[in-house]
């Protein structure tokens, strides 16, 4: 006997045994009592490092654990395989994605065996295989028919120079990544997931999860972002149009000294039309939707505004307030313009005190007027009025009542609750991502893939250096098809889904990976199910596990689990 341990080969043979005779493999079995532990599955980039071995080891420690303690341990293990790095790999190295990851991923399998993870090796998934991402489409045709998939136009980043959409991430200091000419903004047609019909759901049952961090749960609620205020709107005589604010204070109303509309607001050409210095404003109106939204509303960002000629009348006051174009104010958040009332918010105050606009005090804490010589944190809490005619000597909730009550009883405003949460844009002018299964037939229209023809395939004959809009619409064998309603030529969609997709459901397959005739089996995910035990980053908190709350909803009320 050789005292002396080897690691290398006494390693390697339990492994092997381990593997030889699925030690760890899992059955679904009613009379114990289950127990699921899941790390986050990782991207195949070809070596796992110290953060994976982190969290790996953390879930391998609780699964060996609760199997000690005779619980039935789910513990499996998989891949999030589509994304750019393998697309970029294509172009750069001119090899094919799929060759890329699935190389990848066996490379990563290996070094997980070898580090003795007690993984069912037998439930493994790989989101870029026709197995699974059949069923992202099944989904995805299953949300359609529910009215909560449609599509619509939206801006995205444009490099007229390489004729492509970019992502966000490939925009750098407004620049194109790849041959660092300027970006712009640019209107295509993307599809949507309506999360946002959701959002109530989202945010109450975040009180239901027990066992998550706290932090985890502020940061999706404020992320979802539930408010309730006041929509109205101020007339613009100029261009005989009325427009519309949203805001959680009217009680500040009196208080409005400007208003601000973004840089996209369809009403800004008109507004503009007639102002001396229109060159310079349709300049700045470029520069501003030039820029991403992130670098906006940053509170890094200086607060850039530009007067547009044109006044507002105030709807309780009467008072004509200067109508201004800002790059703070997104047309996608609330109603794409924002009343200022800069006494009583941060935001106003400093874009006010830039351009010397009048600050107007209408609440304070005693009903008496103080200094506005700098910025108080009690300036935008809740007091009495002041300076607010008829309101004078209400509270603050007392008086955004009755002002609401005012509004509404003139048909200009009424109470109303908003979200910070918008609708999910899932289109990626990419190759490596889930084809949606959806042809565009001339006499049709819209029609999606016949369930029975799923999955849509990626295609092999692409042209990656092409400069088109997404890769997929250079394979003509890809490109047209036919339409499943009429049989007459059509053509198919040729963007793909966002990779976050893949991983809203995939802890479903796990319980049941095998199967060919649906996503997984209703009884047999009822009994794994919830995870017991998640591990993973906090960079997660929002996106990923938000977008996967909302799926397994859906998936709830399809009738297809009951978790």
């Amino acid at each position: 006997m050789n005292e002396k341990y080897v690691a290398q080969d006494i390693e390697k043979k339990w492994q092997q045994y381990w593997e030889d005779n699925h030690t760890f493999k899992t059955e679904y079995d009613e009379s114990k009592e289950k127990y699921y532990v899941l790390e986050m599955f990782p991207y195949p980039s070809g070596n796992l490092h110290m953060g994976h071995v982190r969290n790996y080891s953390i879930g391998d420690v609780v699964a060996r654990f609760k199997k000690m303690k005779g619980f039935n341990v789910l513990h499996p293990m998989g891949w999030d395989s589509f994304g750019m790095p393998a697309e970029n790999a294509a172009i750069k190295h001119g090899i094919a994605p799929k060759t890329w990851t699935l190389d990848n991923i066996e490379n990563m399998k290996l070094q997980q065996k070898a580090l003795g993870l007690s993984y069912d090796w037998d439930r493994e998934v790989a989101t870029c295989k026709e197995d699974y991402y059949k069923w992202t489409q099944w989904f995805f045709e299953q949300f359609y028919k529910k009215g909560l998939a449609y599509k619509k136009e939206a801006k995205v980043n444009w490099c007229e120079t390489c004729h492509t959409v970019l992502a966000n991430e490939q925009v750098i200091d407004g620049a194109c990544w790849r041959c660092d000419n300027p970006v712009e903004k640019k209107d295509l047609s993307q599809w949507f997931l309506r999360i946002t019909e959701y959002a109530d759901r989202l945010l109450a049952d975040l009180d239901t999860l027990d066992h998550w961090p706290q932090r985890v749960k502020l940061m999706q609620k404020n992320w979802i972002g539930r408010s309730e205020g006041t929509e109205f709107s101020f007339e613009v005589p100029s261009i005989n149009e009325r427009v519309s604010v949203y805001t959680t204070r009217v009680d500040t109303i009196y208080g409005v000294s400007y208003v601000v509309l973004a840089p996209e607001h369809p009403y800004v050409e008109r507004l503009i039309e007639n102002a001396p210095n229109k060159a310079e404003l349709e300049a700045f109106i470029t520069r501003m939707r030039n820029m991403s939204d992130i670098d906006r509303t940053s509170t890094e960002a200086p607060k850039e505004g530009m007067f547009t000629g044109s006044y507002a009348v105030n709807p309780m006051s009467g008072e004509q307030v200067p109508v201004w174009i800002a790059n703070y104010v997104l047309v996608d958040y609330g109603t794409g313009a924002v009343m200022g009332s800069p006494a009583h918010d941060e935001r106003d105050w400093e874009f006010a005190h830039k351009y010397d606009l009048p600050i107007k005090q209408v609440v304070t804490r005693e009903g008496e007027e103080y200094s506005l010589e700098k910025w108080q944190e009690w300036y935008h809490e809740d007091g009495i009025l002041v300076n607010s005619g008829e309101y004078n000597g209400q509270t603050s909730e007392e008086a955004r009542k009755n002002i609401t009550a005012a509004l509404n009883e003139r048909g200009i405003g009424e109470g109303k609750v908003n979200f910070r949460l918008r609708d999910w844009l899932i289109s990626r002018q990419r190759y490596w991502g889930v084809p949606i299964p959806v042809v565009y037939c001339e006499t049709c229209g819209e029609q999606l893939v016949p369930e029975e023809e799923l999955p849509v395939r990626l295609p092999e004959d692409v042209k990656f250096e092409s400069g088109a809009v997404s890769p997929l619409a250079t394979s003509e064998s890809f490109l047209n098809t036919t339409c499943p309603k009429c049989g007459g030529p059509a053509r198919r969609e040729t963007d793909t889904m966002d990779t976050f997709i893949d991983s809203s459901w995939y802890f479903l397959r796990y319980t049941d990976a095998k199967n060919d005739q649906a996503p997984f089996d209703k009884k047999i995910a009822n009994y794994w199910m919830n995870v017991d035990q998640y591990i993973g980053g906090i960079e997660h908190a929002i996106l990923h596990l938000l977008y996967s709350r909302f799926f397994v909803k859906v998936i709830h009320d399809l009738g297809l689990i009951e978790a």
